[in-house]
């Protein structure tokens, strides 16, 4: 097969490109969140306090550098405070000793230990005290950021009232900007009177506001503002600049201004971070939006919405903004942050536009330094802006949910962009979904739409087109859209290698996945030959093919392979033993694919439900209850049920990452079946007097069940919690 339909191909970039583009650094999300009296430690979450080999990972990518957390509130969380740089210094060694260069982060959204918050008017002379023994412990550091994103912290400590201390007015806010500058001002020229050398980057999130034209007042306000701390950095917040006196009507003094006139500590690089909600729009028309958007400045009531959702008629997105940096204070830039949180196809589409962009930005003569994959170890609970502890993880370049750092696709692509090379992949060819039509929430001004070609790229093939999986791959692969073909049985022949030869060879596909099988348990008893061909010399043909090719082959296996014996859940590290025909030749297949083609993909999973077909548990109980028939269900019989669309997203995340061997995939929660019945009768307010609870010797299986198949991953993947699945099963089953 050609070798343009294989992902992850790097080629060497043109020489002529070498000294046009940005370095690739990384970065660690790092935030210690303060909520009222409760510290959230986001490096805690993460586990990079406890593992030693992450430094190593990071070194594999070929960063330049990276941005690295000396947090306050970690080394320093009360006043008299001993600190112990040990961890800090051997991780810090670990990266100069590699070349990496270090950008120490003192304070990252956060407010300080508990013996000061941002709006304390010691606040400044604090953070510099603490930043003076950082350069005294480590004099070699060059680069730091004493306060990250301090204009949005501000914001969502001091007008939002998000974040500690919770306050909501433009005197808090404005208290909280000067102290953080301050402390910025006051951080560097401690650390200078250590080493001369030392230099700021400063970071900030680089947002825009749009409006309609009744809104233009605010917006224009707001785009004031969004500059207001490199302007106070800069030293030109005097008495002619347009926040002037809205700071002296908040109650900054003309004293504290004219600090920042007198001490202009202008950053040596712009650390910009840009995110798709980065830009906002204003809106009047509020009855065009939902209820719990509506807000307002006390004189018009409008709705602060995502300007990517929104028409805009002027100059906006990544480059024009960047380009409006640049030639407001002429200063190197760095894009500090580049993230998104969304799906892994959608993750790379996004960095490598961030890249393209920035590349096109230097060769128009703008000194873009670098841009930075953030979140190296993902993050946490970010959805909720850090308000609740729900377990919600974003990945990153790796995935650190089984405690070790798993590196996704992402960590291919900036390991070859970092190396001066390009990154390939099928799944790049598509645009995302913010250059999309779809993205948008209805016209609100008349434009010429965007050009949404794409090209003919690579399919995923889909084998098994009827099924509960196969559908479901079907629909979400288009949601996600990511190019793919389903084929029934009858459009490729799984019992002649030719067929299976002719059509990969026809649809040219950049990965295979394998929904078909054998799924009649206790029919299987007596048709062995079928269920061993479906779910062992099938997917071994396929897998086979596939390794001649060199594509990735994804494949599912079954909870069935375990006997029960054991009354904790299962992992991918236990034993096989089955009880029937057909978990022997789940067994089998999991053996002969892996000894071929190791590199294939096997998920394990267990009594898959989902919205988009009905032959399945739920629907089964639900259509027994309208037809008045009594349901027989087990009562000692434990499994861990599986919502199909979980189970798909999870799936293709995987095989993005060209994830390899036994995986388990199942939702949260070991349950009996009749428990599940019960909870499906039970949010569908429906009589549970038809169950009827059997034990599972007693039902009327042919083949024999394990009564304990419950399965959870030691390898990180987890899925949402079951009754979160039961939840969304209705809600969509319904919109289905």
């Amino acid at each position: 097969m050609d070798r343009t339909f294989q992902p992850g191909l790097a080629e060497s970039m043109p020489e002529s490109r070498r000294g046009g583009l940005p370095e690739v650094w990384g970065g660690i999300e790092c935030t210690v969140n303060r909520l009222r009296d409760s510290y959230r430690d986001q490096l805690e979450d993460s586990g990079h306090y406890h593992r030693e080999n992450d430094i190593e990972e990071f070194v594999r990518l070929g960063l330049q550098a990276i941005r690295y957390p000396v947090l306050w509130e970690f080394h320093q969380p009360q006043p008299e405070t001993q600190i112990d740089w040990t961890l800090t210094r051997t991780r810090l060694d670990q990266l100069r000793k590699n070349d990496i260069t270090v950008i120490a982060g003192l304070l990252h959204h956060g407010s300080g230990p508990s013996f000061t918050q941002l709006n304390d008017d010691l606040f400044p002379e604090k953070l510099a005290s603490y930043a003076k023994q950082v350069a005294k412990a480590f004099p070699w550091i060059e680069y730091y950021t004493p306060v990250n994103e301090p204009l949005t912290t501000a914001r969502f400590s001091g007008l939002y009232g998000i974040w500690y201390p919770h306050v909501t007015s433009d005197k808090a806010f404005s208290t909280m900007l000067i102290n953080q500058i301050k402390g910025t001002v006051l951080a560097m020229q401690e650390i200078r009177r250590i080493n001369p050398d030392a230099k700021l980057i400063q970071t900030e999130d680089l947002g825009k506001v749009y409006s309609t034209p009744l809104l233009k007042y605010q917006a224009d306000f707001e785009n004031h503002r969004r500059w207001l701390g490199f302007d106070l950095l800069c030293g030109r917040v005097n008495k002619d600049h347009p926040l002037w006196q809205y700071l002296n009507w908040a109650g900054v003094s003309d004293e504290q201004l004219q600090f920042f006139i007198d001490n202009p500590c202008p950053p040596d690089i712009m650390g910009f971070n840009y995110y798709l909600t980065s830009e906002r729009w204003l809106d009047e028309n509020t009855n065009n939006y939902p209820p719990h958007l509506i807000g307002g400045n006390g004189k018009h009531a409008y709705c602060d919405v995502e300007a990517i959702r929104m028409q805009i008629n002027e100059p906006s997105g990544f480059s024009c903004l960047v380009r409006e940096a640049w030639e407001k204070y002429g200063i190197p830039i760095a894009i500090t942050e580049v993230q998104l949180s969304c799906f892994r196809e959608e993750q790379l589409r996004w960095f490598k536009e961030i890249w393209e962009n920035s590349c096109s930005l230097i060769a128009e003569g703008i000194p873009i330094k670098a841009i930075t994959s953030w979140a190296l170890l993902g993050s946490f609970d970010w959805n909720s802006l850090l308000t609740q502890k729900n377990g919600f993880y974003e990945a990153g370049v790796f995935d650190v949910r089984n405690g070790h750092p798993r590196p996704t696709a992402l960590a291919k692509m900036v390991k070859a962009y970092a190396s001066d090379r390009n990154y390939y992949h099928p799944l790049l060819e598509q645009n995302g979904w913010w250059n999309r039509q779809e993205r948008f929430f209805h016209p609100v001004i008349d434009m010429e739409k965007k050009s949404q070609t794409t090209k003919n790229s690579s399919p995923i093939l889909i084998i098994g087109r009827n099924g509960t999986l196969a559908k479901a791959f079907s629909v979400i692969t288009d949601q996600r859209h990511i190019p793919s073909i389903a084929l029934s049985r009858n459009e490729i022949d799984l019992r002649d290698e030719n067929s299976i030869k002719e059509v990969i060879d026809k649809h040219k596909p950049w990965a295979l996945i394998n929904c078909a099988g054998y799924v009649m348990i206790d029919k299987a008893e007596t048709e062995r030959g079928e269920c061993y061909f479906l779910n062992a010399a099938a997917p071994l043909r396929l897998a086979c093919y596939c390794k001649t090719l060199g594509i990735p082959f994804l494949s599912f296996s079954s909870d069935l392979v375990f006997s029960g014996d054991k009354q904790i859940p299962y992992t991918e590290a236990d034993l096989v033993n089955p009880l029937n025909v057909y978990g022997s030749s789940k067994a089998l297949g999991e053996s002969e694919v892996l000894r071929e083609y190791p590199s294939s993909l096997i998920i394990r999973t267990s009594a898959f439900f989902g919205p988009w077909d009905k032959s399945n548990f739920p629907f089964q109980v639900l259509k027994s209850v309208r037809t008045g028939e009594m349901i027989q269900v087990a009562e000692d019989v434990i499994v861990s049920p599986t919502y199909v669309p979980d189970l798909v997203h999870s799936a293709l995340d995987l095989l993005i990452d060209e994830a390899s061997g036994i995986w388990h995939l199942c939702n949260e929660g070991n349950i009996s079946w009749a428990t599940l019945a019960a909870e499906v009768l039970s949010r569908a307010k429906a009589d549970q007097s038809q169950l009827i609870l059997k034990k599972g010797e007693e039902m009327d299986w042919k083949a024999r069940r394990p009564s304990f198949s419950a399965m959870k991953s030691e390898r990180g993947l987890q899925l949402p919690a079951l009754e979160d699945a039961l939840n969304r099963f209705f809600r969509d089953a319904a919109v289905a």
